[in-house]
């Protein structure tokens, strides 16, 4: 049953990405103009999904939740690094490869599947996920494509991404709650993160032909890597430690955060490559195609979890 739903749902987004890419084909926009939108994903509607997933009651059953996604996120980030790191040496991946295959689009594409298929009270723990994801991928991930070696904290602690996670996290753990126009705002501007990143992607292909997408002889390799040697890695683990007795709902939160890792390569990694002007074109390609191939791969891999 989740598996005809994620499905679905995933059609439904892919859909999305193709009216991107009509746009462009139709010369309504061109495609350099999606710089803007991206910086809109990720300074504007990021935050606001970041801030209302922790806009939830406080209870022990869901700290509890909480202490075993993010458990289960970091355990995830550890391996997928230790993982890539070996997969580097073997196929020799570009920084563009390594950090498509080691950052999933949690951010854009977790949030509105949960939203579908288990509810909205799910979320919060989605929301771990992101959070110990966003926090690798403004460090370790813009470390890699920037080519940099040094960590610059003030950079990364004053990104707007990473204030957010820690007000969301002491909101939360204080109980307060925001005044409701302003968690009405909040939810109005978070269900745009899926539609929007999507036509992003849309409009980053649509100045190119399926020749051109497919002439990347290394698309092969970095889809099989990303949608299947990983994410059956994950499974295994999840499945078979033992960690989902931590938590009363621990297979539906471990579920959750699979569903995470399992999702096509990052947007994030496609903006922050075309924002630092690192082949945004190629990382758009390696989006798109682990896009199209999720559709298949994603319900196979939730029905052996579930099996």
């Amino acid at each position: 049953m989740v598996s005809l739903l994620l499905m679905k749902q995933i059609a439904e987004l892919f859909l999305i990405m193709v009216m991107g890419f009509v746009l462009v084909k139709t010369n309504l926009l061109k495609a350099e103009e999606s710089k803007s939108l991206s910086v809109v994903v990720l300074y504007l509607v990021m935050p606001c999904v970041i801030i209302n997933a922790f806009q939830i009651k406080y209870t022990e059953s869901i700290q509890k939740g909480l202490i075993l996604a993010f458990t289960a996120a970091v355990l995830i980030h550890i391996v997928l690094l230790i993982l890539v790191k070996i997969l580097e040496k073997i196929f020799h991946l570009d920084a563009v490869e390594k950090a498509s295959m080691m950052y999933s689009n949690a951010g854009n594409l977790i949030i509105p599947i949960v939203t579908s298929i288990l509810g909205k009270e799910w979320v919060i723990y989605s929301s771990a996920f992101i959070s110990v994801q966003l926090i690798l991928l403004w460090t370790h991930g813009r470390m890699m494509l920037c080519e940099e070696r040094k960590i610059d904290l003030k950079r990364i602690f004053l990104n707007i991404n990473i204030i957010t996670i820690f007000f969301g996290i002491l909101l939360f753990v204080t109980r307060l709650q925001l005044p409701d126009i302003i968690i009405k705002t909040l939810e109005s501007v978070s269900v745009m993160i899926g539609p929007i990143s999507m036509v992003v992607v849309g409009m980053l292909i649509g100045n190119m032909s399926f020749k051109q997408i497919f002439a990347y002889k290394r698309i092969y390799i970095v889809t099989f890597l990303k949608m299947i040697v990983c994410p059956v890695i994950i499974l295994l683990l999840l499945k078979y430690s033992g960690i989902a007795n931590l938590s009363s709902n621990g297979k539906m939160i471990l579920l959750i955060s699979l569903l995470a890792t399992i999702t096509p390569s990052a947007s994030a990694v496609t903006q922050m490559a075309q924002i630092y002007e690192k082949n945004g074109e190629y990382a758009s390609v390696i989006n798109v195609v682990t896009t199209i191939v999720c559709i298949i791969t994603m319900p196979i891999i939730v029905w052996l979890y579930q099996i």
